[in-house]
């Protein structure tokens, strides 16, 4: 498939979901639906089910897409080392195989050499054993190889052990087998290892659930929970679905999707009604998924996804298709290897016709010229990135962090500099009026009953924060409603109150695209707040101004320690990229330990300052992944805050941190790194086992060796890769 003109990749992840990279104008839809057909994986009679969004920007993605979809097929991914190979005696077939080929190879060595006089077919019969036992997995692979049109080990390992038995030498050959089966089955067991580390995220969420229909409760298979369902869940129980807590109150533990080491206390709602039309919402209070662990209290829960739509399902079906996106280190790897193996080939054919112009007889030459084709064989080259970034990823995983694949996992770990969103992301996200400046003799009880009940409409936070502390100032006397609300991205909103256009927004928003400017007593309102830091709203109604209101937003505790700790990884430049006005955000910049704020930022141009800071530096965007996402988009790496819930982010962020803590970060950053570290030191054990075995095996090392010291090489960068699986940042508890 991937020879097709117009495939740049084919991958099939672990779960069976195809995943294309195509250019667009080479390949279109009924294109890509005639090929799946070609190659019988079953698509033909099912729509395509795109696992990316828009296109990235990065440069290997600039034309290419992702399609994926189920099918029956259990194939591995496309470098030819991700075979399972289960079989009859169950999963670990290949390995008893193996272990039975060895067996029958010492037996037939042992007669030949403590029993001589023996006659000569005995051994000969345990070697052919060891032959097929060591073979039948080898064959296999290698004719689908063939099929393909890839010349991979698995055929330069039967070449070399068909020329053995050419020449006699059964044992070489059945060692050779032996070793090479071995080498395959401890490797697919230990990849099998991170694989299922990925695949126990799938099974925390219970099968069944018990339910609430016609004024009983039944129990349901979670596949057939539907959205609205109440859902009763008994203490210590985990949760069947993602909803928002209906009745009773508990806490719970939501460290298997979010990461956090604490449960988090849990309360019902205080409007379903609310929660139901707008379940995006329903707060963190309320929030629940599927596969978290329920404390002490019994509750109810009301479903707001389908099973197959919950958080948890979007992270495994993320993660699981995160295996086949490639790092920039393996394409490299993968670029080498289609200039290397060639050229290995032809040094073959050369040593093969050594006997020309040597003084040695065929026999040599042939033997010699298959221990360089075993020797060369970039096998632990071509397990040593996929390794190391499947431990990464499982490993993040587990932690509460979702990395959509190899590329975002190296990049992350490369990083100069990070730009951080303030609201919600450096700070809680939770602003507070803190002045309220009523102006030309308006009462302050008229500014905030028009303001609150503006915002009450609208459900960003510092409406959300005006509406809360308004209300309360006022005595929750106010009972006045607006209509119309219309947001001005960036700017602020207008709606219609009492028969009149009210305006509310930054005070930069007034004097512009048609309004007037604010008046003297507005301005010198605006300018006293600005100086105290306070991020600001001016509130017109019709032609007058009313007055401006003052907000802070609280920085997050976790902010200081989680700046201190990314410092101490080696990222040289950390600032603040904030819509609010430049004194609010040098002002939570300087309560946070941030040197560098840049404010008064409308989307596009945070977009712009993300694109100057790459000029100069790989950087990260971290934000909440909505109104940042063209900013993340622009970033070397995005990194969503609180991603868990929210299909906005998990859809726009290349690292999603599922829990709303920022301490997640470093922890990531530090994962990174390490996986960096194991890549290169990977490379150089596979590279330097190459290096070492191509001359040793032209100056007669022999086919056995060289095996041992090949396939040793590949078990080593495989068990150096699942190192990852256990990584421990030592400023954090996770």
């Amino acid at each position: 498939m991937a020879a097709h003109p117009g495939v740049l990749e084919a991958a099939v992840d672990p779960s069976g979901a195809v995943r294309l990279e195509f250019e667009r104008d080479r390949l279109d839809r009924a294109g890509i639906d005639r090929l799946l057909a070609d190659h019988k994986l079953g698509f033909s009679d099912t729509p395509l089910a795109r696992t990316a969004a828009a296109p990235k920007r990065k440069e290997a993605d600039d034309h290419a897409h992702g399609v994926g979809e189920d099918h029956d097929h259990a194939h591995g991914p496309d470098d030819g080392h991700g075979h399972a190979h289960g079989g009859f005696l169950g999963p670990n077939t290949e390995l008893i195989f193996a272990l039975a080929s060895g067996a029958a190879l010492a037996l037939g060595f042992l007669l030949e050499w403590l029993a001589p006089d023996l006659p000569g077919w005995l051994p000969l019969a345990f070697y052919l054993t060891a032959y097929g036992f060591g073979g039948f997995f080898t064959v296999g692979e290698a004719i689908e190889n063939l099929r393909r049109k890839r010349f991979e080990i698995d055929t330069l390992m039967l070449v070399a052990a068909a020329g053995a038995a050419a020449l006699g030498a059964w044992a070489e050959g059945a060692l050779l087998l032996f070793l090479f089966s071995l080498g395959h089955a401890l490797e697919h067991y230990a990849m099998g290892r991170a694989k299922r580390a990925i695949e126990a995220l799938a099974e925390l969420a219970p099968r069944t659930a018990h339910v609430r229909r016609d004024g009983q409760v039944v129990e349901l298979a979670v596949e057939d929970l539907v959205v609205g369902d109440i859902v009763i869940v008994r203490p210590n129980e985990r949760l069947p679905a993602d909803g928002f807590v209906f009745a009773g109150s508990t806490s719970i533990n939501q460290a298997p999707v979010t990461g956090e080491s604490m449960p988090v206390d849990k309360q019902p709602v205080a409007d379903p009604e609310e929660a139901r039309a707008r379940p995006a919402s329903v707060g963190a209070a309320s929030l629940v998924f599927a596969g978290t662990i329920n404390g002490s209290g019994a509750i109810e829960i009301e479903t707001t996804r389908r099973s197959s739509d919950t958080t948890l399902a979007k992270v495994v079906r993320m993660v699981s298709e995160a295996e086949t996106q490639k790092s920039p280190t393996q394409r490299f790897t993968e670029r080498f290897e289609r200039i290397f193996v060639p050229l290995v080939l032809a040094l073959a054919v050369v040593l093969l016709f050594a006997w020309v112009v040597v003084d040695e007889p065929f026999r040599d030459s042939f033997y010699r010229a298959m221990a360089v084709l075993v020797a060369a064989s970039p096998c632990a080259l071509a397990i040593a990135t996929p390794s190391a970034v499947l431990s990464g990823v499982a490993r993040a995983a587990r932690a509460g962090v979702l990395i959509k694949g190899g590329a975002p996992l190296e990049n992350l770990g490369s990083l100069d500099a990070i730009a951080f969103d303030k609201t919600g992301t450096l700070t809680e996200g939770r602003p507070r009026i803190t002045d309220v400046a009523p102006v030309d003799r308006i009462e302050e009880a008229e500014l905030l009953t028009v303001a609150v009940a503006v915002e009450r409409l609208s459900d960003h936070p510092l409406a959300e924060a005006i509406a809360r502390d308004g209300a309360e100032r006022l005595g929750g006397k106010t009972q006045a409603s607006a209509s119309g609300l219309r947001s001005l991205t960036g700017r602020g909103v207008t709606a219609q109150f009492g028969g009149e256009t009210v305006w509310i927004g930054k005070p930069e928003m007034f004097g512009a695209d048609g309004l007037d400017p604010l008046g003297e007593d507005a301005s010198a309102a605006v300018e006293r707040l600005r100086e105290q830091g306070r991020t600001l709203m001016a509130v017109r109604k019709g032609d007058r101004d009313l007055g401006v209101i003052g907000l802070l937003d609280t920085p997050r505790a976790a902010a200081g320690p989680a700046l201190d700790a990314l410092r101490r990884l080696g990222v040289q430049r950390m600032l603040m990229i904030s819509g609010d006005h430049q004194k609010a955000a040098e002002a939570i910049a300087g309560q946070v330990g941030l040197t560098e704020a840049w404010g008064d930022l409308m989307p596009e141009d945070k977009v712009e300052a993300i694109r100057k800071l790459r000029a100069q530096a790989k950087v990260a965007m971290v934000g909440d992944g909505v109104n940042d996402a063209p900013a993340m988009a622009t970033a070397t790496v995005g990194v969503a805050m609180g991603a868990a819930g929210s299909d906005v982010a998990l859809e726009t962020a290349d690292v999603a941190l599922m829990g709303d803590d920022l301490s997640q970060l470093p922890f990531t950053v530090g994962l990174s790194r390490q996986t960096r570290r194991i890549i290169l030191q990977n490379l150089v054990v596979s590279l330097g086992i190459v290096a070492f075995l191509v001359p040793a095996t032209i100056l007669g090392l022999g086919i056995g060796p060289a095996v041992a010291l090949h396939e040793g090489s590949t078990l080593l960068v495989v068990f150096n890769a699942l190192r990852l699986l256990g990584y421990r940042d030592p400023s954090s508890s996770r």
